[in-house]
């Protein structure tokens, strides 16, 4: 095993003319043994910096915007730059050609893992599911993991409003106590998981820091 730091790239928002990210996913992924790099929301130059990077973590962030799929969009969402979500769209279909290089979804970048392929979006928790708040606002609530596979069980951090509906293309391998998708995997790749939760904002060890950990072990 290549036992040398890999160097992974982040997603940044694209807030007011800056390019940004929460400094907890430069610690965690520091902390979990990567290089951490924040990739610019620039489409044309994704196929370069793909290149250069060992791994990837698709970031949190505001929501998707489905009317660009003929969807009406609720009256609640908070939509991401259009630069971010054409940005990070074109990655997902460079990623497409490229199932050696491995990928972490978390929250917004699971959302977008599976929307890229074709899922349904539940644009608004609360129309759906009683005390939805328990998602939001860095609320903390259990998760439970299929045994077979080395994602962790137990307590997570949340701030989300939305969540996939199915998994289309996907296993779904973890839910909370309420039914939501928590994480999904493409087991046909070398490592391809998407989390609900914000595992750079938890501090349970196995359904935090260990799972960029295991992005990080993929990318060596």
């Amino acid at each position: 095993m290549n036992l040398s730091r890999p160097f992974i790239g982040l997603t940044a928002d694209f807030v007011d003319g800056y390019a940004r990210l929460r400094r907890t996913y430069l610690d965690v992924v520091e902390a979990a043994g990567g290089i951490p790099i924040i990739l610019p929301p620039k489409h044309e130059l994704r196929r370069e910096m793909l290149d250069r990077m060992d791994g990837i973590i698709l970031t949190g962030g505001d929501d998707i915007d489905v009317s660009q799929f003929g969807i009406a969009l609720h009256a609640k969402a908070q939509c991401m730059a259009s630069e971010r979500q054409a940005s990070e769209f074109a990655l997902l279909r460079e990623l497409d050609a490229r199932p050696e290089i491995p990928v972490l979804g978390i929250c917004l970048g699971m959302q977008m893992m599976g929307v890229h392929r074709g899922a349904v979006l539940i644009q608004h928790l609360a129309d759906v599911l009683p005390h939805a708040d328990r998602h939001g606002n860095d609320a903390i609530h259990d998760v439970e993991s299929d045994a077979s596979i080395a994602l962790g069980s137990g307590a997570v951090r949340s701030w989300h409003h939305q969540a996939l509906a199915d998994a289309k293309g996907f296993e779904i391998v973890s839910r909370s106590d309420d039914g939501v998708i928590e994480g999904i995997l493409d087991s046909n790749r070398r490592f391809y998981l998407g989390v609900q939760w914000h595992p750079e904002r938890t501090e349970t060890v196995a359904t935090g820091l260990d799972v960029v950990r295991l992005l990080v072990t993929a990318s060596r």
